[in-house]
């Protein structure tokens, strides 16, 4: 299964679109707009986006708020499921995808700034873990890249 996600051709924009969706929702809620997408066998499973201003919350990160979601329904782990999300993650969202064993994540833009799955660091790669689920870096990385510059650029 992991080969599958890693070749071309494989639905990633298609699921990336979804994401772009959420995080545009995000934007519109005056939140950083970085959305996430669940996937279970081609099946979508949930979306979510970054809600740290509307839970005053600075870890209610898109990926994370997916992930408790689908442990909170005592699924232990989550080898069989895909993760798509619009901006590189950073390391607190990279180690819940170490820890629940997360099958494949699917990012767009990097984050150079957080980015711990290549940019600043790469956690999912650190041979002292366990699990290293698959990574697709760039789907659709101008269009997610676009979507924060544009928020920042309104912000100042």
């Amino acid at each position: 299964m992991i080969w599958e996600i890693l070749m071309p051709g494989n639905g990633h924009e298609r699921w990336m679109e979804l994401a772009l969706e959420e995080a545009r929702r995000a934007s519109d809620e005056n939140e950083i707009p970085v959305g996430a997408v669940l996937v279970q066998n081609g099946e979508l499973v949930a979306v979510e986006h970054n809600r740290t201003r509307q839970h005053s919350d600075p870890l209610a990160h898109a990926e994370k708020l997916l992930i408790d979601k689908i442990l909170s329904q005592k699924i232990k782990y989550l080898s069989d499921y895909s993760l798509y999300v619009t901006l590189e993650p950073c390391l607190m969202c990279a180690g819940m995808m170490i820890w629940s064993r997360l099958g494949a994540l699917i990012f767009g833009a990097p984050d150079p700034k957080a980015g711990a799955v290549g940019s600043v660091y790469n956690v999912l790669a650190d041979r002292a873990f366990n699990h290293h689920p698959a990574v697709v870096r760039g789907v659709l990385a101008e269009q997610c890249g676009g979507l924060l510059r544009d928020f920042f650029q309104d912000k100042r």
